[in-house]
């Protein structure tokens, strides 16, 4: 089975071996991926039926809410947290994001791209929330709450003293350059630590 283009990226970088929790694991693809190159890979999912998809092909997960549920994790307690294309559906991002680096030693999370410029144009030109690819239900249907930019996450970095170990933007399902990512990336993955 092949990976969603920011789940691979985040599985060629996450050591062998590694302990790591998967925030938002949905039907647990990438825990399964990381599983198979030899991680202790556990997933936390709020829905129930990809919690019974993941269980049903041998992951370790429970059902959980981000928002409420990290604060029960101890300190240091996996290699690596990740939260992919969840972010922006919490209630409290940063607090969910200094979760994260309190939990793992370093933290992968990746994100839609609200900037994009397909976003922009759709905005711009429509006047209406965009749907696209990435993006792919109505306003009223989405479970994203934050519209958060590659730009706006920068700067919450830089805000709370967080460290960028690695950094990939992608477009379709291809790698785009850093510098104009703001513009021409739909999808952001960061590595962090604190």
């Amino acid at each position: 089975m092949s990976l969603r283009p920011d789940l691979a990226v985040i599985a060629a970088n996450v050591a062998h071996g590694s302990r790591v929790l998967d925030v938002g694991c949905g039907d647990g693809a990438l825990m399964a991926a990381l599983r198979d190159h030899g991680c202790d890979a556990r997933g936390l999912e709020l829905a129930s039926e990809d919690v019974a998809s993941a269980v049903a092909k041998g992951l370790s997960v429970v059902q959980g809410d981000a928002d409420v549920d990290l604060s029960g994790y101890p300190d240091d307690s996996f290699d690596y947290a990740i939260l992919s294309q969840t972010l922006q559906t919490t209630r409290a991002p940063d607090v969910v994001l200094d979760h994260l680096l309190r939990i793992g030693r370093k933290a992968f999370v990746s994100f839609p791209n609200f900037a994009h410029w397909r976003v922009r144009a759709s905005l711009l030109w429509g006047g209406r929330m965009p749907v696209t690819r990435l993006l792919p239900l109505a306003w009223y249907a989405t479970p994203n709450i934050h519209h958060v930019t590659i730009d706006d996450f920068r700067a919450l970095l830089k805000e709370r003293g967080i460290a960028v170990e690695g950094a990939w933007f992608l477009s379709g399902d291809q790698r785009t350059g850093a510098a104009l990512a703001n513009l021409l990336a739909e999808h952001a993955i960061f590595l962090l630590r604190r």
